[in-house]
């Protein structure tokens, strides 16, 4: 007897979800709530479903999101209508060929910070175990080097060379320490209104002349971007960074190819002082490779100092980018996107203005 295989339902993939979702009609009445939903709010689904949404959670103001356009909110306490207070992370999104229709979706932030504890302890101890293998490493071959030359001058060799010598291995030790002094440096940066597409260009135009050789840079832009509230100077470190970990990611086979995008995203907002205010981060600039991407292993780490997937790699460059962003009071993401995959480091940034 042949038993007939059928996938799962509607309701078996929304209970699977490791997300808390809410399915909202175009009359903005709750028609779907999953497991999740359900704990995270206490409440169950046939409670909620038919439900105004604003009476089972309070939603931002309808001012602050904009009809046809994705709408989030990161480490928002938000406070249900029975009461219960939640922080969560809120990303509301209409449903593609269904007007009207949309779904919410929260991510418990609370969780998170409290499992966060353990991790940020251990980010940190992986950060200095980290940087004393590295000064290790990198600070004893020059040293051994340079204590060669010094005997060998002592013994009655030709000085000319070995102090030539001698000179470049002590500039290679005072580079390392100027660059990770560059995470000590806690002074404000001085940001101002920029238009990021001339330094866009120059930071394509470096890449082609120098690492990136023989690669595809494409430009994906969008033509009306407003000028954007940030530090020349970094932000073209941060692109040549980003640029270059591209560059080392796509190797010297295949399809090699980079692309540098914009766009406006409306509704992406973070956390900008213990008040509660929240301050939006609308520019957005990617820099996509169509490398292997991270390992799975290391990619929830990728912007920790020390943190690397190639082994003559530091793990500064990605660190240095998340603490540049952050400065100029932006943020870094990393995703892997689309099909084939792509490798995707997202800048989200303030607008000027």
């Amino acid at each position: 007897m042949m038993l007939s295989m059928r996938g799962p339902d509607e309701a078996e993939l929304l209970a699977t979800l490791p997300v808390a979702l809410l399915v909202v009609d175009p009359e903005d009445r709750v028609a779907r709530a999953n497991a999740e939903c359900e704990t995270l709010l206490n409440l169950s689904e046939r409670a909620m479903l038919g439900q105004p949404v604003q009476a089972v959670l309070n939603l931002p103001e309808p001012a602050q999101r904009r009809e046809g356009h994705a709408f989030a909110v990161f480490d928002t306490e938000m406070v249900t209508p029975r009461g219960v207070r939640i922080r969560v992370d809120l990303i509301e999104t209409e449903v593609v060929d269904h007007p009207g229709w949309r779904t919410i979706t929260l991510h418990n932030a609370a969780a998170s910070r409290r499992l966060g504890i353990s991790s940020e302890r251990a980010a940190a101890a992986r950060s200095a175990v980290g940087a004393a293998a590295m000064l290790a490493h990198e600070i004893k071959n020059p040293l051994s080097s340079i204590r060669g030359a010094a005997q060998l001058i002592a013994d009655g060799a030709p000085q000319e060379d070995l102090t030539r010598l001698m000179i470049a291995e002590v500039d290679r030790i005072a580079a390392l320490i100027d660059h990770m002094q560059d995470f000590t440096d806690t002074r404000p940066r001085a940001v101002e209104p920029l238009n990021i597409y001339p330094l866009l260009a120059h930071a394509r135009d470096v890449a082609l002349a120098g690492f990136a050789r023989g690669v595809t840079i494409e430009e994906r832009y969008d033509p009306s971007l407003p000028q954007v509230l940030g530090n020349r100077d970094a932000l073209l470190q941060i692109i040549l960074n980003l640029l270059k970990n591209a560059a080392v990611a796509l190797g010297e086979r295949g399809e090699r190819r980079i692309t540098l995008a914009t766009a406006y995203r409306h509704g992406i907002t973070v956390p900008a002082g213990k008040d509660g205010a929240r301050v939006a981060l609308p520019i957005e600039i990617c820099v996509i490779d169509t490398g292997p991407g991270a390992p799975d292993d290391i990619a929830e780490h990728l912007f920790d100092p020390f943190v690397s997937s190639r082994p003559e790699g530091k793990g500064l460059g990605l660190a240095l980018v998340d603490k540049l962003i952050r400065d100029m009071g932006g943020i870094v993401q990393y995703a892997r996107e689309g099909r084939p995959h792509q490798t995707v480091f997202r800048l989200l940034l303030r607008r000027a203005g």
